[in-house]
């Protein structure tokens, strides 16, 4: 059983609220001590189930104590970079949940001021910790899918069914380029590189009411390595029967199609090239229940690869950088849909 010797505060609790499963896991050094949330009745009520010592509806009262070593920012995408900036700028560790921000010049200021601090910086980019996605991650860096030509991945979800529970998607409002397709395209940046290019096109459903901007989009994607892409990020839609994310890479050996679903089972196949003799492989991963939508087992993966990094020096992925290129890839998005062409990411970070 390991000391918990490193204090966590978080700064949102809804998803934010993942984290405490932490606090019961004994061969982990972290801990949460700090709560945050904007009703001081969510906070409260969360301190006192999970016996945590300190709570506030102030996220400035995180960052003043000697206990708490990390700041865990769940708050509203557009606080992102306010909350990370300003918990480095006191000297904590910083676990951000994606999006890392959404504008590419607060992008830039993240990177200066992590590399500036030396603090550990780590985007909670969920699905990269879903088995699923990363059994097909290492299938493709092992070569045995070959040399891969062609890869999508889907991010689809009716919107209406997660607006209501959290009113500031509806007020602030989420952006949902940052908020929702972020997900398939860091998951496509993560297997295949730097995105050289993006080509969007976006619509306005009508389904969710009074939501100002596109909330459906197609975005192809061509990567410095030459490979090309595409990308379903819909959110103004009656949810279709097909898995809620999915990631596809086809290459000259084989090609794989992994999905997940919140508290679902995930899948993950492969056929092979006949000439090669391997035939297909079919998976079925259990669904993962714990904690909010069933993400609690994935984040305390997560939360595993910050301690190695904490302790190990193991670089962070995602790491400030990563983060950055995926915002940049969806600020190009935006950029082509009004512009009607393609449009290079900014790289220069």
């Amino acid at each position: 059983m390991q000391q918990k010797s490193v204090g966590i505060g978080i700064i949102g609790l809804g998803m934010g609220a993942n984290l405490l499963f932490v606090n019961q896991e004994p061969e982990s050094r972290l801990e949460v001590r700090g709560l945050c949330a904007g009703h001081a009745e969510r906070a409260a009520q969360l301190a006192a189930d999970w016996q945590i010592p300190f709570w506030t509806t102030d996220y400035r009262a995180l960052l003043t104590r000697d206990d708490i070593q990390v700041i865990a920012v769940f708050s509203p995408d557009h606080l992102h970079a306010e909350h990370a900036l300003a918990a480095l700028r006191v000297g904590k560790h910083v676990i951000c949940t994606k999006p890392m921000c959404t504008r590419v010049e607060d992008a830039i200021e993240l990177v200066h001021a992590v590399e500036e601090s030396g603090r550990v910086f780590l985007v909670g980019q969920t699905m990269r910790f879903e088995p699923a996605f990363a059994e097909a991650k290492r299938l493709s860096d092992a070569g045995d899918l070959g040399q891969i030509v062609f890869a999508e991945a889907h991010y689809v979800h009716d919107a209406r069914t997660f607006f209501p529970s959290t009113p500031w998607r509806q007020t602030a409002p989420q952006d949902l380029m940052y908020g929702g397709a972020s997900h398939p395209i860091d998951l496509l940046r993560w297997c295949l590189g730097d995105v050289a290019e993006v080509f969007a096109y976006g619509r306005q459903s009508g389904l969710i009411p009074g939501y100002p901007y596109e909330d459906n989009y197609l975005i192809n994607l061509r990567f410095r390595s030459g490979v090309v892409a595409r990308v379903l990020a819909a959110y103004g839609l009656v949810h279709p029967p097909m898995p809620m994310m999915g990631l596809g890479l086809f290459g000259t050996r084989a090609s794989l199609m992994a999905d997940f679903t919140d508290q679902e089972d995930s899948h993950l196949h492969i056929h092979f090239d006949p000439a090669g003799g391997r035939g297909s492989i079919d998976q079925v991963i259990e669904a993962e229940t714990t904690g909010a939508l069933g993400h609690g087992a994935g984040v305390l993966r997560y939360l595993q690869h910050f301690e190695s990094c904490l302790f190990d020096g193991i670089p962070p992925t995602p790491g400030v950088r990563d983060g950055a290129a995926s915002v940049a890839a969806c600020a190009a998005a935006w950029e082509s849909i009004r512009r009607g062409a393609p449009v290079q990411p900014r790289a220069d970070f």
